[in-house]
């Protein structure tokens, strides 16, 4: 496939000081292994965030979230802000109020910063119980002692794919080292190994599904006359990107992961591509006869143990979002 060239994404990532082998960053110090938050500290920072996420919803404001957003969640949601303050100066006129209920927080103990948590959570977007009850699984990370807790990702499934996690006898959950031999695919490894996997059909540790196989397979097949698709994966490893895990009871362990994606559609003489309201407002240049997407997407995977007989990434949610485009 015909690699494109990068785009200017303007992302905002957090500042590193240092980033220690285990992926841990260290701030004068610290490297006692401790909590990453208490119940109290994880509950306000989920109310802080849903608090801050329904402002800047009703009032289309991404500078009103800001400081409560990172990594792959926060470029998703800023870019979106942007987009709809663009041609909805107004605001939201259809904001229906977030919420999110019967949280449960699931804490790893680690060493130095950033420390981080995951809320499971019950979401007003859903209808409780049956094929489309879900849960809303929000990762919080904190990269210093002085910093506020902000969202990174988020992953929907249903709960019968919410894990039993590996807990201590003081119910703390056990991280995942980002370099961890003992599964099938190393967390650090996964984004580099998902975007060559679509790129390729190679490494084959993918289960089949939509955002893998099935994914490829449109790719492949899509046809327009007149039109050429091109496409573009890079990996996103590093900073507020990176990789979070949390060992499970099964012996695998649930990882979120981010990755950037692009899409090209060139046309032939006289036509030209469609641009709608989103697109337009993040755009760069015009289009004549080319519109480049620029896509960042988070990935939830359950990733087994190595040695499994079975053992292939099963990916449980992908989350994407436009954060810009280019027209030529």
């Amino acid at each position: 496939m015909t690699r494109l060239g990068r785009l200017t994404a303007g992302l905002a990532t957090a500042t590193v000081l240092c980033v220690t082998a285990s992926g841990c960053v260290t701030v004068h110090g610290e490297l006692e292994v401790l909590p990453g938050a208490t119940e109290s500290e994880a509950a306000q920072a989920l109310t802080d965030f849903v608090t801050a996420y329904n402002a800047a919803d009703k009032a289309y404001d991404p500078a009103l979230d800001a400081d409560r957003v990172t990594g792959s969640l926060g470029a998703i949601n800023q870019a979106g802000l942007k987009a709809r303050q663009t041609y909805s100066p107004d605001g939201n006129e259809a904001h229906r109020p977030l919420e999110l209920a019967d949280a449960t927080y699931i804490i790893p103990k680690k060493a130095g910063w950033p420390r981080w948590f995951l809320a499971d959570t019950d979401s007003n977007r859903d209808q409780d119980g049956g094929k489309l009850d879900t849960r809303w699984l929000v990762v919080f990370v904190r990269s210093g002692p002085d910093a506020l807790w902000k969202a990174s990702y988020l992953g929907v499934v249903p709960p019968s794919q919410v894990p039993e996690f590996t807990r201590d006898k003081d119910g703390f959950a056990t991280p995942v080292e980002p370099q961890s031999t003992e599964l099938t695919v190393a967390p650090a490894d996964l984004s580099i190994a998902y975007t060559e996997y679509l790129q390729k059909g190679t490494p084959d540790v993918f289960a089949p599904s939509t955002a893998t196989s099935q994914w490829r397979e449109a790719r492949r097949t899509t046809r327009r006359a007149g039109f050429s698709y091109q496409y573009a994966d890079q990996p996103l490893t590093g900073g507020t990107f990176g990789a979070l895990g949390l060992r499970t009871e099964d012996g695998g362990a649930l990882v979120f992961f981010s990755s950037k994606h692009f899409e090209r559609q060139v046309t032939a003489e006289g036509l030209k591509p469609e641009v709608n309201a989103d697109v337009k407002a993040l755009m760069t240049g015009e289009v004549t006869n080319s519109l480049t997407k620029e896509r960042v997407s988070s990935q939830l995977v359950h990733v087994p143990a190595r040695g499994e007989a079975a053992g292939r990434v099963q990916l449980l949610n992908r989350l994407p979002g436009l954060v810009a485009a280019k027209g030529e």
